[in-house]
């Protein structure tokens, strides 16, 4: 009677089929080729003992999971849907599977990484998702990386997929004094972290500069890059008795933009005839909100599909591309900000 295959060794394979156990293993990895004969044998000893190689030693024997990680700090907007299709369009296409895992690595509670060599083969960081001496660490060790929002610390050759934020935010919010003659705009800041977000405050400051508006403290609130955080610090904001005086706000994302409108709505105030509103990304919600949300088009699907690819041509041992690659902004105006469009 044939053995139960989970009882069956690499050796019974080799024994049965008069050959040695490294023949065995290179032709079950398909590593180094074999024989047509031998081939043809090992096949038939395999079938017979029904044998089926444990996965985790075919990994460890290759040094290969055929699993890919991508590193988030949270989960919690619209923002990650098109960043998600675009990495596992590719992921797909090549065959491997997928780990998305959430780390807070600010948090300083010193968890280790729930993604990384011990259990992929490269890796996809998403702006802060790592603090710089990991980054340091997994380079210096060989791991496969590609930075996503986000650039290399200094001196470190860490590939990376970005957009551009600064310019855009400073026209847009240069369109909204020029245009719609707006003279105080409130930021909704986003993560004080991450290269977007002060990217996205820089050009905010740089075109009430240019405009000769001076900055004020009091119209920057923490908006964080989402809807229920940035509405619970418009509420409070609007809810306060000595309300400081604001025409527009600036939300540092669409999804942050949303939490803007619902709190302006609910104190009572029109957009864009009282208080103009613009965001960034345009996620696809944004055309369909009340009124259609003037914004930034940021190629979010576009990143993660290069970012994919990057780290694949790093793991396929393929010349290496540019260091940080930026892609290109659009303005997309909508009736949100003042336009009639």
């Amino acid at each position: 009677m044939t053995r139960r295959s989970s009882s069956v060794t690499i050796r019974d394979v080799a024994r049965q089929a008069g050959v040695s156990v490294a023949t065995v293993s290179r032709y079950i990895n398909q590593n180094v080729p074999v024989s047509p004969e031998v081939a043809e044998r090992l096949e038939k000893v395999l079938t017979r003992l029904r044998y089926v190689p444990h996965a985790a030693a075919r990994h460890l024997a290759s040094r290969k999971t055929r699993v890919v990680g991508l590193l988030l700090n949270n989960l919690h907007n619209d923002f990650f849907v098109p960043l998600l299709n675009g990495v596992e369009s590719v992921i797909r296409e090549k065959g491997y599977n997928l780990i998305v895992a959430t780390y807070h690595a600010n948090s300083r509670d010193y968890a280790q990484p729930p993604i990384g060599p011990h259990n992929t083969d490269g890796l996809l960081v998403f702006a802060d998702g790592l603090m710089d001496d990991d980054l340091v660490n997994l380079h210096n060790s060989g791991f496969p990386m590609i930075l996503i929002y986000r650039k290399s610390p200094p001196s470190l050759p860490i590939p990376s997929i970005t957009v551009e934020n600064l310019e855009a935010t400073q026209k847009l919010v240069d369109h909204l004094i020029k245009v719609h003659n707006k003279k105080r705009i409130l930021f909704l800041r986003g993560p004080i972290h991450q290269e977007d977000s002060i990217k996205r405050e820089l050009g905010y400051r740089n075109a009430l500069e240019c405009n000769g508006i001076a900055f004020d403290e009091n119209l920057v609130l923490n908006g964080d890059f989402e809807r229920d955080v940035a509405y619970q610090a418009m509420d409070r904001f609007l809810g306060n008795g000595r309300r400081v005086a604001f025409d527009a706000v600036f939300s540092g994302d669409d999804d942050a933009a949303i939490g803007a409108l619902e709190a302006l709505q609910q104190h009572g105030l029109k957009v864009p005839e009282e208080i103009a509103v613009i965001g960034f990304d345009d996620l696809g919600f944004a055309p369909f909100l009340n009124p259609p949300l003037t914004t930034v088009r940021a190629p979010t699907e576009t990143v993660g599909r290069m970012a994919a690819e990057r780290l694949f041509a790093i793991l396929e041992n393929q010349p290496a591309n540019e260091s940080t690659v930026i892609l290109p902004t659009e303005i997309i105006y909508r009736r949100s900000c003042g336009c009639p469009y």
